[in-house]
């Protein structure tokens, strides 16, 4: 693994897949502010890249990938370096969910907090068969803010409501079923379960997935009539290159 910073390693294969690791933050990888800046700048000095086909968000400790934000520095906060910390923090989070390939999060253990919030705005949830995962912020005196903004438009308003309110964990098998995970991985087999999301992407057209990411951050912003429109100059861009072209007679050469 080489290391971008002290908080941030990057490990990539022949296919274009990179690990990101969040690295030197403690047995539950916290997000300090320190950690927060190196994970934030990793991630923008990967974005450039555009052999990077599909990116994993991972934690170095198997406990979690981001057991959440750092309570002790929280603790000492006012109002002004409380708001600094979050912008910071809410930085990390737009930078994943700008990243322009796919990005898998690899969810052994715990998720809380800013944890789930830097999950959720990843592209796709793989999680061990024993994840839990909560908002637990009220029950230390804060409310769940920034990308727990995403969790009613994965889990809807009743769930999302209940999560931050409440500060209750739930299991794997209810963040499944709610819709804020996409799989569970077996005992023992978690990078199997990310590797099988990995080579679905794979499949796919890399510019396609690009431009579909691009899309789906722009859909989550726009009234639908403006989300219909934008598509269709988006999808005559994609036939600037030839990936449509070689792709789709490939499948046409395969159906003979």
């Amino acid at each position: 693994m080489e290391m971008l910073n002290h908080h941030c390693g990057v490990a990539r294969d022949s296919r274009g897949v990179v690990h990101l690791t969040l690295a030197n933050a403690g047995s539950l990888n916290i997000l300090g502010s320190a950690a927060i800046e190196g994970l934030r700048e990793g991630l923008e000095k990967l974005a450039a890249d555009r052999s990077i086909r599909v990116l994993i968000l991972a934690g170095e400790s198997q406990k979690s990938m981001i057991g959440g934000a750092d309570i002790k520095e929280m603790a000492g906060l006012d109002q002004k370096s409380a708001e600094a910390f979050i912008s910071r923090l809410r930085d990390l989070c737009e930078a994943v969910r700008a990243f322009p390939a796919p990005v898998i999060a690899r969810m052994p253990g715990w998720c809380l907090g800013g944890g789930l919030e830097v999950a959720a705005a990843c592209d796709a949830r793989v999680a061990a068969h024993d994840a839990r995962f909560g908002m637990p912020e009220v029950r230390v005196g804060i409310p769940s803010v920034i990308h727990a903004a995403l969790l009613p438009r994965l889990i809807g308003w009743g769930r999302a409501r209940w999560l931050v309110m409440t500060a209750e964990n739930i299991d794997a098998p209810t963040a499944l079923a709610w819709g804020l995970v996409d799989s569970i991985a077996p005992q023992g087999k978690l990078d199997e379960a990310v590797e099988r999301s990995v080579q679905a992407l794979l499949a796919c057209g890399p510019e396609a997935l690009r431009a579909q990411k691009a899309l789906l951050r722009q859909w989550e912003e726009l009234p639908l009539t403006q989300s219909v429109n934008l598509s269709v100059g988006v999808f005559g861009q994609c036939f600037l290159t030839d990936e449509p072209k070689r792709m789709m007679q490939t499948f046409i050469d395969r159906k003979r």
